[in-house]
C-alpha cells in the first residue's frame, strides 16, 4: 500500500520506517552515542550544502563521505542522507530541527 505525503509517495516499508523513528525519538533512555542515519527530503536548489551547513554546527567534522544525495525519480525532490555519531537525545533533536528550518525540506527523518 502507498501514501501521499506532500506530494511525495511513500510505500508501507517508508511509513513504517517513520514510525520507528518516530518511536525512537520519543525514547529518550536509547544507548548513546551511536551512529545515526538522517534523512532531509525536500526541493532545494542544492540540498545537499543546506543540509552541510546545517548539520555544521553540531558535528563540525563530518567527511565527505558521511553524506549521500540523490534526486527522486522525476527528479522534482532531492534526498539527503546523513550519518553521523549522535550523542545525546536533545543533540540529535537540535539536528532535526536545523534541517527542518531549511527552506524547501518537506520531510526529515
Amino acid at each position: 500500500m502507498t501514501r501521499r505525503y506532500h506530494g511525495l509517495v511513500l510505500s508501507d516499508n517508508d511509513t513504517r520506517g517513520l514510525r520507528d523513528a518516530m518511536e525512537t525519538a520519543k525514547n529518550p533512555a536509547e544507548d548513546f552515542p551511536h551512529l545515526h542515519h538522517v534523512k532531509a527530503i525536500g526541493q532545494h536548489a542544492d540540498l545537499l550544502a543546506a543540509v552541510r551547513a546545517a548539520i555544521a554546527a553540531h558535528a563540525p567534522d563530518l567527511p565527505d563521505t558521511a553524506f549521500s544525495c540523490r534526486p527522486s525519480s522525476q527528479g522534482q525532490y532531492q534526498a539527503v542522507t546523513v550519518s553521523l555519531e549522535v550523542h545525546s537525545h536533545e543533540h540529535l533533536t537540535n539536528i532535526y530541527n536545523s534541517i527542518k528550518r531549511i527552506d524547501g525540506v518537506i520531510l526529515c527523518l
